[in-house]
């Protein structure tokens, strides 16, 4: 690849070394005869001028022919000895400022290409050639490219957006832009920006807003009609009925709002506080929040004492938060009078939280989806025992979080394994 130099000096570099060559060609013939001096001279005379600077041929009083010759010859040298050192000086600062572009320009995060008048492309960033590489997907891409800077009129810039399925699926957005010094074409720029992570991102808020809505419109829906019925309502026992109704409902929106505020809470604390929690603690703590609900259906919570107790680093709150989701998922998915198995180990200088369940498993499509907000591997069941969907998302955030990750086990109609992987108070610091 060529490297990017300040196009207006080139030529002035190379006048100027072709005329210290000239001059030393020129000094053998200095030595001569008067007309050779003459000659010389007037060759001398030329060159300087070319170059730009004003040469004197004013003659020198009381002086001979051949002196006079001689010190205007000097002096000629002279000037063409500045000129030649002020033009090395000069190139070496744009070899310096062209190398200082070309390394910024590379640490860029947008592909950049550029091609010369001739259509021959002088550079290519970094950027560009990860984006360009020898996958099909990737020569896609060049290819795109060299359409996009072919068609790039003068004037005109021009932009394309193409969909590279991968894997790893990615977007591009292509913008090509003529160059020129305002007097003729220099050739033409191209910039690429990989928007996937943008435009996904753009899509989870999308179903997150639609999500939401959904979530809350049927309870509230739901609300409305109980509450126009019960105002017409005389049966005491139809009343009563209805109540309880509303106010299952009114606990589900509630559940959905105060799951919401979790999630929100947690995605804005990305470097929670960090201090040593004992796991034991932290797995006595979410237990209790949900031995109530799970003795109404006969579930039995049993949690494993850890032979040594380990502490981990960072947010107690988030830590309780999580597994605590891992319990009331489990006891929610699991049938009446079984048991949820708790217990806690280390490996490697992690924490091992494993929360086991004998339910309904997770069929294998569902596995890779079952962290995104409000999706529900089992929609009526899930509505029926009062999940919101949000759950797992919260786990998988915590974990995030605090450098650690969520790993799930399952076969269908086998239950289900959940492991939260949390580093060690000593791996932390």
């Amino acid at each position: 690849m060529h490297i990017l130099t300040p196009h207006p000096l080139s030529p002035f570099a190379v006048v100027v070394l072709a005329a210290v060559t000239v001059t030393a060609a020129l000094l053998g013939a200095a030595v001569g005869s008067a007309r050779s001096r003459y000659r010389t001279r007037r060759r001398l005379t030329s060159v300087v001028s070319r170059l730009g600077a004003v040469s004197d041929d004013a003659p020198v009083e009381g002086r001979g022919e051949a002196v006079e010759s001689d010190i205007r010859l000097e002096g000629l040298l002279s000037k063409l000895e500045r000129m030649t050192g002020n033009a090395v000086e000069a190139v070496n600062v744009a070899k310096a400022e062209a190398s200082r572009l070309r390394h910024a320009i590379d640490v860029l995060p947008h592909g950049i290409v550029i091609r010369d008048e001739h259509g021959d492309v002088i550079f290519r960033n970094a950027s560009a050639g990860s984006l360009i590489g020898s996958r099909h997907s990737d020569l896609l891409a060049a290819r795109t490219i060299d359409e996009q800077l072919e068609s790039t009129g003068p004037v005109e810039p021009s932009e394309r957006t193409i969909e590279l399925y991968g894997p790893p699926r990615r977007t591009l957005v292509i913008r090509a832009s003529p160059l020129d010094d305002g007097n003729q074409s220099l050739g033409v720029v191209a910039v690429m920006e990989d928007v996937s992570e943008r435009r996904r991102l753009e899509a989870v808020r999308k179903d997150f807003v639609a999500n939401v809505s959904h979530e809350l419109k049927t309870p509230v829906a739901a609300l409305a009609l109980l509450a126009e019925t019960l105002a017409d309502e005389k049966d005491p026992m139809v009343t009563q009925r209805l109540a309880g109704r509303i106010q299952t409902e009114a606990v589900r929106v509630g559940r959905i709002i105060e799951d919401l505020l979790d999630l929100s809470r947690i995605e804005a604390e990305e470097a929670p506080p960090r201090e040593p929690v004992s796991a034991g603690l932290i797995v006595a703590e979410a237990a209790d929040r949900v031995r109530s609900a799970a003795e109404r259906r006969q579930i039995r919570i049993e949690v494993a004492e850890p032979a040594d107790d380990c502490l981990v680093l960072g947010d107690r709150r988030q830590f309780v938060s999580a597994v605590h989701n891992l319990i009331d998922n489990a006891v929610k998915y699991s049938p009446d009078g079984s048991a949820v198995h708790v217990e806690t180990g280390t490996e490697s200088g992690w924490v091992d939280i494993v929360v086991k369940d004998h339910g309904i498993g997770i069929p294998a499509r569902d596995l890779s989806r079952i962290f995104e907000r409000f999706y529900r591997v089992d929609q009526a069941r899930s509505r029926s025992s009062g999940g919101t969907g949000l759950g797992l998302a919260i786990v998988r955030h915590v974990a995030g979080n605090h450098g650690g990750r969520v790993m799930v086990n399952s076969r269908e109609g086998e239950g289900s394994v959940f492991t939260l992987r949390l580093p060690t108070a000593g791996q932390g610091r």
